[in-house]
């Protein structure tokens, strides 16, 4: 089942390269790494991480917390997208809450923006648009159906081409 809740986070990681050491030496590379308060262990191999609603707590109850604790840790909430009201307008039954919240660390986001400019062979600073594409974010969710993989793919064709023609300045 997909997230009730979906809050977009940017993990970058770094890789370095060595010698490989013998066969013998490997030892597995692990798949999860636990978290504390027994909360559910993060697994690596998945953008995404869900944490269960405490029994009790309402959906409004976590937006307001969300909005309060958030803003103490110094996170803007820039966009809020209601998807299930879109979908109520296609007169599609969203099947429960079906919202998007985002949240940036203004401090971090700037130093991970800057950090990672991109200048041309001149030095200068190019523009340039990037896309977090919906057919690999896919392999996050275990076992997608047929639909779900289709429809990613069509997503990310449609915002690819809407790219491109941003990136020519179509109008």
């Amino acid at each position: 089942m997909w997230l009730k809740y979906s809050f977009c986070l940017v993990a970058f990681v770094l890789l370095s390269a060595c010698v490989a050491p013998k066969a013998s030496n490997i030892s597995p590379t692990p798949t999860t790494q636990s978290m504390p308060n027994g909360l559910p262990p993060i697994d690596l191999s998945s953008a995404i991480y869900e944490l269960p609603v405490k029994d009790g707590v309402s959906y409004q109850d976590v937006i307001d917390s969300l909005k309060s604790v958030s803003e103490g840790m110094n996170f803007v909430n820039p966009a809020n997208f209601p998807i299930a009201e879109n979908m109520k307008k296609r007169d599609i039954d969203p099947q429960g809450i079906k919202e998007v919240h985002s949240f940036c660390n203004l401090s971090l986001g700037t130093d991970i923006m800057l950090d990672h400019e991109k200048p041309d062979a001149s030095k200068k600073l190019r523009l340039f648009l990037a896309l977090d594409r919906p057919t690999f974010d896919l392999k996050s969710i275990k076992n997608p159906t047929p639909r779900a993989q289709k429809s990613a793919q069509e997503l990310e064709d449609a915002l690819i081409k809407l790219m491109v023609a941003a990136s020519r300045g179509d109008i």
